[in-house]
């Protein structure tokens, strides 16, 4: 049966269809509100197709907790014998079973079509599965589309994270509309209802029209589950109770569970589909539509609804759950309220999930454990909160994590188990730093090498030097991170601990780094080495971290840009994004600092725009496009400062500390306000006397000089900054340039004569610096010079934010309501080249969105009300 107005939509199909069997694969977003009509949209185009691709069809499951990698073991039967091993042995890393399936796709002859259906409700790993072919595409004979409701995701959910992720320019995204007035007449024809109260009451959902007109009364049910249930009161009480049973399973049901449920099933279950509550969907039986089950399910009284989940969960058990089942059983035992079952299927649902490359499912499966095994003993609830701790550790859930390592601290003290002690409270310090509070991550740092060190050494021991070590480095206190990290390399080489020594390797090398001594980078690089040798990627991506940093910090660009590479690469190749996100904001300093400030604004806002992006990696974006803005005399500016500061003063590393203090005194410097700026850096300066790096300690020193505040010797700082102090202005011009730094080689010519001047001003006018472009012609005029460059032309005294003649032609289609791809098209260049002049426009305007960016362009009268010229 043909679908009425999707014509469109399945031509669109056909023709992505047709380049991804060319080699150049695409993810298909198949969007829209429940009953739409996107399974039926799906089903109709595979099988237009099915001559000619090899389709594969995976279901996400609406479980309490969803199974991991639910999608490919429904694929399963029809993958090579080598991907069905590998899924086979359980406990193989995420990394292989990909890989597995790469394999497969590669070497298949014909094109693929990869179905996940109601992706909304996918497990992590199965959303990692999305992430890992899409990045892959393009060297694929591969259609990967998704079905999913645009409805039911908020700003929050993690699919938003793995979309933002998707290759744009290989990415196509399809809204299914409702059906029109005209269509819902169509399907009225043969009915009594009247059209119009038909199209009024459904807003043209396919769903819901099918299921109103299927009901036998002229009066419009008011709602979807109102015209579900008139049709259902229709059947024989035996076909109702079989489908109040069926309800409580989500999505596909085994044909061995019916029977088993509901002994009597045969007649009822024919009746079932004879009147198309059922549907036969391959080796299982499913209801036609989830929001009928959803209808059935809802109408369900809460003891009705728990019989009926034990029920199920008998059936189970009498059966045989397989380990891939873990999941669904323990749905099924919470329910029913079944505290011993959820006690028993809770762990080996979490080590199941957990052995599969997920972690989200882990985390909330011990959550259900510990909520319903509150009368567990001591030590065994312990025990579970640390489980729970390290899965919510993993995925990001730091809060969480911390309060689980606590709890389960005071067990073990209760139960005066020192040796559990010591390594919860190395993790309550970990812990601590990731939330920003350094006091505490010092404080139990101390705790756990005093607990520690009163039993015999190990290699928790050597771990909590390490930490120490790390937290020492961290904070720019290199004697220190140099004393206990040599304790934790002798001890973990001692007890060939690999994950240690990598770990403390890194702390040193990065250490000496910061101190100048490049003894530290073979140090970092064994460190790499060693975490790449032995599959550890957290401390594979710390060591690019930290590789790549110390070069940015010591203004080694080329090296730095080099490490940002291949550590962006790797992290997002093993989708560590936390890291991934703390080496791009890194490479958004990296390109403010090198003059490449639209690159970095794009990024910056990129990554600021990530939900769940950390206080670390948000500093340093944070500070990144403040500078920007404020350099420029943008606006949006100092909000973005305030945030900033906030964080890096909760923070409490120099690190953090010292760009935002630069900031802050650049911007009352370049207003005129000494004092200001002074105040600004005095209470970082004090801290980089002690310690910290020459370039930070320069820095700092650098803006006292500029505001009259530098009274004493600043002690060792980097080559530029001295060389200014001193006078040299011409010296630091030129080791400035020679680092490929130009706003700071303009701010050492400013200082310098009438031609130095001119330079500076050239300078400044190219990265539209707007404030220290004015602060140089004032000094040109007090010196009695004449023609100054008058900068930006009379003609665009309505550009007052200094747009550029593309970004210009961009802003008129955004006001007429265009999208970028078809911005492109007029424009004759790419998607994504259209993308970063929407994120310029953006950021000069200091704007979130598009509408606000307009509103402000009429404001600023950039652009006229009338605009209408688009496309003629």
């Amino acid at each position: 049966m043909d679908l009425l107005e999707r014509e469109a939509l399945l031509a669109t199909l056909a023709q992505t269809l047709t380049q991804a069997s060319a080699g150049a694969g695409h993810t298909i977003l198949v969007t829209g509100e429940a009953g739409i009509g996107k399974t039926s949209l799906v089903e109709q185009f595979v099988a237009q197709h099915a001559a000619t691709v090899r389709t594969l069809w995976g279901t996400c499951e609406t479980l309490f907790t969803p199974r991991p990698l639910g999608p490919l073991y429904d694929i399963t039967p029809q993958m090579d014998r080598a991907f069905r091993q590998t899924l086979a042995m359980g406990e193989t890393g995420r990394s292989a079973l990909f890989a597995a399936l790469l394999h497969d796709l590669q070497a298949h002859a014909q094109p693929t079509l990869f179905v996940i259906e109601d992706i909304h409700w996918a497990d992590e790993g199965t959303l990692d599965l999305v992430k890992f072919l899409g990045r892959r595409l393009h060297r694929l004979k591969l259609l990967l589309l998704l079905t999913y409701r645009d409805d039911e995701i908020g700003p929050d959910h993690p699919l938003r994270l793995v979309l933002g992720d998707l290759p744009s320019q290989a990415t196509l995204r399809l809204k299914i509309p409702p059906l029109s007035e005209a269509a819902v007449a169509r399907m009225a024809a043969s009915t009594h209802h009247p059209t119009h109260a038909v199209y009024r009451a459904t807003g043209g959902n396919p769903f819901f029209v099918t299921e109103l007109l299927a009901t036998a009364t002229l009066d419009v049910p008011a709602t979807v589950s109102d015209a579900v249930l008139a049709r259902v009161a229709r059947l024989s009480p035996q076909a109702r109770s079989l489908l109040d049973l069926a309800s409580v399973i989500p999505n596909r049901i085994e044909p061995w569970l019916l029977p088993a449920i509901f002994p009597p099933a045969s007649e009822p279950l024919n009746e079932c589909f004879t009147s198309g509550m059922f549907q036969a969907d391959k080796d299982f039986v499913s209801f036609r539509h989830e929001l009928a089950r959803q209808a059935i399910e809802s109408a369900l009284t809460p003891p009705q609804r728990q019989a009926a989940h034990m029920q199920v969960l008998q059936a189970w058990l009498a059966h045989g759950v397989a380990p891939d089942h873990y999941a669904r059983v323990l749905h099924h035992a919470v329910q029913a309220q079944e505290r011993d079952l959820i006690v028993r299927f809770a762990p080996l649902a979490a080590q199941y999930a957990a052995d599969h490359c997920a972690h989200q499912e882990p985390a909330a499966h011990y959550a259900t454990l510990l909520k319903y095994a509150q009368d567990l003993a001591p030590t065994e609830r312990a025990t579970w909160l640390e489980a729970h701790a390290y899965e919510c550790y993993l995925t990001g859930q730091i809060s969480a994590a911390e309060q689980s390592r606590r709890e389960a601290l005071a067990l073990w003290a209760q139960a005066r188990r020192p040796d559990k002690e010591g390594p919860n409270l190395r993790w309550l310090s970990r812990l601590n730093w990731y939330l920003g509070r350094s006091a505490e991550a010092e404080a139990y740092a101390t705790q756990a090498v005093g607990v520690l060190e009163t039993l015999p050494p190990g290699t928790e021991l050597a771990m909590a030097y390490s930490n120490m070590a790390q937290l020492r480095m961290l904070a720019e206190d290199a004697p220190e991170a140099l004393r206990w990290g040599r304790r934790a390399i002798a001890m973990a080489e001692a007890f060939a601990d690999p994950l240690t020594l990598a770990h403390a390797l890194n702390n040193v090398g990065t250490a000496e780094l910061h101190a100048g001594d490049e003894g530290g980078r073979p140090k970092l690089e064994r460190s790499l080495a060693l975490a790449l040798e032995h599959g550890l990627e957290e401390h594979a991506a710390r060591a690019y971290v930290n590789l790549a940093t110390t070069a940015v910090v010591w203004r080694n660009y080329p090296l730095a840009l080099h490490y940002l590479a291949e550590g962006i690469a790797y992290t997002t190749e093993n989708d560590l994004d936390s890291w991934r996100d703390y080496l791009a904001s890194w490479r958004v300093r990296a390109l403010l600092e090198t003059g490449q400030w639209d690159a970095a604004a794009h990024e910056a806002l990129t990554l600021l725009g990530h939900p769940r992006i950390t206080p670390v990696s948000k500093i340093t974006a944070l500070v990144a496009l403040a500078t920007i803005r404020l350099r420029r005399d943008d606006p949006g500016g100092l909000p973005l400062l305030d945030e900033a500061y906030a964080l890096a003063e909760r923070a409490g590393e120099l690190q953090r500390i010292v760009p935002v203090a630069v900031a802050c005194a650049e911007v009352a410097w370049l207003k005129q306000q000494p004092e200001q700026a002074r105040q600004a850096v005095l209470p970082a300066f004090a801290l980089a006397r002690t310690r910290g790096n020459p370039w930070g300690r320069g820095e700092l020193a650098y803006w006292l000089w500029r505001a009259d505040g530098l009274s004493e010797d600043p002690g060792e700082i980097a080559e530029p900054y001295a060389q200014h102090i001193a006078g040299d202005w011409h010296a630091a011009a030129l080791t400035w340039q020679r680092l490929g730094c130009p706003y700071e080689q303009a701010m050492a010519l400013m200082d310098g004569d009438e031609a130095a001047q001119r330079q500076a001003l050239g300078i400044f006018e190219h990265l539209l610096a707007r404030p220290a472009t004015e602060m140089v012609r004032r000094r040109l005029r007090e010196q009695g010079i004449r023609q100054i460059p008058r900068g930006p032309r009379a003609t665009t005294q309505k550009n007052p934010l200094g747009l550029t003649n593309r970004q210009l032609e961009v802003l008129v289609f955004l006001v007429a309501g265009q999208q970028n791809a078809t911005i492109a098209q007029h424009l004759f260049t790419s998607t994504k080249t259209i993308d970063h002049h929407v994120s310029a426009i953006l950021l000069k305007f200091g704007a979130q969105t598009r509408a606000e960016a307009i509103t402000k362009a009429y404001q600023l009268g950039i652009i006229a009300p009338t605009a209408d010229n688009i496309g003629k």
